[in-house]
């Protein structure tokens, strides 16, 4: 992925897995408003896309049994109960789990879907586990009240961690615009979200898409998407709702079904990573931020505790105004990237560039001013702030909450280490 030069500015937020993956060696093309926030709605989104690319269809199915029950594997052993100890046993015991094929996770989600009622199937695409790194399955549901696209992917996520945290929370309203979200914990430990948002933020289109997200405490990660459309984009809408309501979208994520798939997968893939290193150091972003805002200013929003990046929406009393930061370390490497030779220089070698320019994210009428800032031992402290208390809607003020000079100030400060 090509760096952020202030020459051809975009927003700087979005190079976060720039310098994660900077060290690879080559240059990694994705699609930029990912990189905001880790797991968040649009992410998550993408996430599914990834999955579905070159899924092939699977081999034999294997039997069920129970609607939400346990998968029969191939060897007729009945599928143990999620959460025991013989449960945990078995997946770190076997070396070459069965895998669960293709067609074993379409005739899963078909029986889930249909449980008892009627309904019609097509477009059933899969990848079981043995076939890659992220089981996947699609159909295209019609209970008779029109046909909808529905999506399962299946991976693991290291309990306890930030993703882990970042996937199941719903996303702040200023990055992300949807109809409701809620978070709960089931009995068994998982915590479970169902978002009900738009596939697109401006509504151009009214395709809706309602998502579950699921991570128990074992680090089985269930990935669940519906839409009212028979598939996510380019398709007419069909009905006014996806199939399922939330709480039947919570409860098909919550099918043992999708956990003992996951434990079937190889022990390298399904086995949780470590927790990837980050550029990100310091203090909690929005709180740092918070104490660091000049005086008159209200806060209406925020991102929590992340260190690495975290946002505010601030107003003055002349109207919202998002503002973001972000923090890194070992930023080096891409330094003559980020600042040209017009970059200011401090006497203590710190290099400083500023921009002030039209928003990236579509609102009418927003602009965007950025100060960059990094330090002689690669630290790096970048700030923007918007006209708008999102960077995708209309413009609420005329300028940013914050000037140019404060921006500077804010990203200067010591208090960031």
């Amino acid at each position: 992925m090509p760096d952020i030069q202030h020459s051809d500015p975009l927003d700087p937020f979005e190079e976060r897995l720039t310098a994660g993956l900077r060290h690879a060696g080559d240059v990694f093309e994705t699609d930029r408003a990912a990189l905001v926030t880790a797991g968040a709605l649009k992410g998550r989104r993408r996430l599914l896309r990834r999955r579905n690319a070159a899924v092939m269809g699977g081999a034999a199915g294997i039997a069920l049994v129970g609607i939400g029950g346990a998968l029969l594997l191939p060897s007729g052993d009945p599928a143990r109960p999620q959460g025991s100890a013989a449960t945990s046993t078995r997946a770190s015991a076997a070396p070459t789990p069965t895998p669960v094929s293709g067609d074993a996770l379409i005739r899963t989600l078909e029986h889930l879907l249909a449980n008892g009622r009627f309904g019609t199937f097509s477009k059933a695409v899969a990848r079981g586990t043995d076939e890659g790194p992220a089981p996947y399955v699609h159909v295209v549901f019609d209970d008779g009240k029109g046909a909808a696209a529905v999506d399962v992917g299946l991976g693991r996520i290291r309990p306890g961690s930030d993703e882990a945290r970042q996937v199941t929370t719903c996303p702040g309203k200023a990055l992300a615009h949807y109809d409701a979200c809620g978070t709960s914990r089931l009995a068994d430990g998982s915590v479970v979200m169902v978002l009900q948002g738009h596939e697109y933020p401006d509504r151009r289109v009214d395709t809706k898409w309602w998502s579950a997200e699921l991570v128990t405490p074992q680090g089985q990660h269930v990935s669940v998407s519906e839409w009212n459309a028979a598939a996510e984009k380019d398709a007419p809408v069909s009905r006014p709702q996806p199939p399922l309501s939330p709480a039947q979208l919570r409860k098909l994520a919550a099918s043992a079904a999708w956990r003992e798939a996951v434990d079937a997968m190889p022990a390298d893939s399904a086995a949780p990573s470590a927790e990837p290193s980050d550029t990100a150091v310091g203090a909690p972003v929005a709180p740092t931020l918070r104490t660091l805002l000049p005086k008159g200013l209200t806060v209406s929003e925020s991102s929590g505790d992340d260190t690495g990046y975290g946002y505010l929406v601030v107003d003055d009393g002349k109207g919202r105004s998002f503002v973001q930061v972000n923090v890194q370390a070992d930023m080096s490497d891409v330094e003559g990237d980020l600042f040209g030779s017009g970059a200011e220089v401090l006497s203590d070698g710190t290099k400083v560039a500023t921009h002030q320019g039209p928003g990236e994210k579509g609102g009418a009428g927003v602009v965007m001013w950025t100060v960059d800032t990094i330090r002689t031992d690669g630290r790096r402290v970048v700030i923007s702030a918007f006209n708008s208390g999102a960077q995708d809607t209309a413009a609420t003020r005329k300028a940013p909450a914050l000037s140019v000079k404060q921006l500077r100030e804010i990203a200067l400060s010591p208090t960031w280490w």
